[in-house]
C-alpha cells in the first residue's frame, strides 16, 4: 500500500459499515433481517450495539467476520476495515484476518472453548497458524497472554483444562486468545452475560484496559444498558435489523430521543430505581417477514401517529447524535 494510502487509512476509522444488507432465504421468502445499517468505529473507541434479541446485533457482527450461516447473504453495502472492503475478499482472505486483524469474544466462553484441549495450547494456536511459531514458543506467549488478562499463576493455568476454569477465567481466557495477535478490532458479543456482578466489573474493567493499553477498538454487543453505559465511548440502538438511534453514550442516556431507546432505559433497573415500578415495552419485536410498512416501532411506540405509516429518516438532534424518529425535531 501506497503511503499516503496507509497515512489515510490510520487516519480514518478501523471499522466503517456502509448501508449493510443482510437477507435471510427460507420457505417463507427472503426476510431482510439488517436493512441499510451504517456503523463507524474510530481507533481506540469502544462502540456499544444494543436492542432486543432479534435486533441483528450478533448478525452484524457475524457478517464482519464473514461468518454468516448458509441461510443468510448480504444483499448490499460496504464493510470496511482500515479502508479495506471485506466483502471484497476471498474465503483465504477472510481467513487470514480473523484472528490476526478481527478478533471475537462470543457470550459462551465454555461452549466456545474445546473441552479436550488445554487451555493454553488454545491460546498458543493463533501463534502457531497466523505467526509460524513453534509450540514451545507459542506457549509461552500463551502464559504470557494468560498473566496479562490477570489469570494467576499462568504458568500452571496453560496446562489445566476448561472444566478447571471458573466462569470467569474462561471469559478471561477468550479475551487472551483474542489479543494474542494484536488485533485492531475486538468484536464482544454479550461477553458477560453469563457472569454474575462482580466478574462482570471485572470483565469490563480489562476491556478498558486493554482499549487504553493497546489502543484496540471494541464494538460490543449488549441487551444490558447498564454495562454498556458503564463502558461504551458512542451507541447504536437497533430495533429489527435497522439503527434507529446513535450517539455518544452519555448523551444518550442522558437525553434519549427515540422512543424506542427511551423504552428500553424505562424497562431497566438501576440502583437509584429500586422502589419504582419497572415499565415493560408491550408486544415484542416483529418478525423479519412482518415488518411494519412505515416506522418499525409503530406498533408498540404509544407516540404513533399517521406520519408513522411511512418510514422516517435519520434525523441529526445534536452534533454526533441522530435519531430516526417523526418527533425527534420536537423531542430534541
Amino acid at each position: 500500500m501506497p503511503a499516503a494510502a496507509t497515512r489515510e487509512a490510520l487516519a480514518g476509522p478501523v471499522l466503517d459499515i456502509e448501508r449493510l444488507s443482510i437477507e435471510f432465504h427460507s420457505r417463507r421468502g427472503v426476510a431482510r433481517v439488517v436493512d441499510a445499517i451504517d456503523l463507524t468505529i474510530g481507533r481506540g473507541e469502544i462502540v456499544g450495539v444494543i436492542g432486543e434479541s432479534g435486533s441483528g446485533k450478533t448478525l452484524t457482527a457475524l457478517s464482519i467476520l464473514g461468518l454468516l450461516p448458509n441461510a443468510a447473504r448480504i444483499a448490499s453495502g460496504a464493510i470496511r476495515l482500515a479502508g479495506q472492503n471485506l466483502l471484497e475478499l476471498n474465503p483465504s482472505q477472510r481467513r487470514a484476518i480473523r484472528g490476526s486483524r478481527i478478533a471475537f469474544i462470543p457470550q459462551d466462553a465454555l461452549r466456545a472453548l474445546n473441552p479436550l484441549l488445554r487451555v493454553g495450547d488454545q491460546v498458543a494456536e493463533p501463534f502457531t497458524i497466523h505467526r509460524r511459531l513453534t509450540w514451545d514458543n507459542a506457549r509461552t506467549k500463551a502464559s504470557a497472554l494468560l498473566a496479562s488478562v490477570h489469570l494467576r499463576d499462568p504458568g500452571r493455568r496453560a496446562t489445566e483444562y476448561p472444566h478447571q476454569y471458573s466462569g470467569g477465567m474462561q471469559q478471561r481466557a477468550m479475551i487472551a486468545m483474542g489479543l494474542a495477535l494484536e488485533p485492531e478490532l475486538l468484536i464482544a458479543d454479550e461477553p458477560t452475560t453469563a457472569l454474575d456482578v462482580t466478574v462482570q466489573a471485572q470483565i469490563l474493567k480489562l476491556l478498558r484496559e486493554i482499549r487504553d493499553t493497546h489502543g484496540t477498538s471494541i464494538l460490543f454487543i449488549s441487551h444490558d444498558l447498564a454495562v454498556v453505559a458503564g463502558l461504551c465511548d458512542r451507541l447504536y440502538v437497533m430495533y429489527a435489523g435497522a439503527v434507529v438511534e446513535h450517539g455518544p453514550a452519555a448523551r444518550i442516556f442522558a437525553q434519549p430521543s427515540h422512543p424506542y431507546t427511551q423504552a428500553l432505559l424505562r424497562a431497566t433497573p438501576t440502583v437509584h430505581s429500586v422502589q419504582s415500578t419497572l415499565v415493560s415495552i408491550r408486544g415484542q419485536i416483529p418478525l423479519p417477514w412482518q415488518l411494519p410498512k412505515g416506522c418499525r416501532f409503530s406498533d408498540r411506540c404509544d407516540r404513533a401517529d399517521e406520519r408513522c405509516n411511512a418510514a422516517p429518516a435519520a434525523i441529526e438532534v445534536a452534533p454526533g447524535h441522530a435519531a430516526a424518529c417523526w418527533r425527534c425535531e420536537t423531542s430534541a
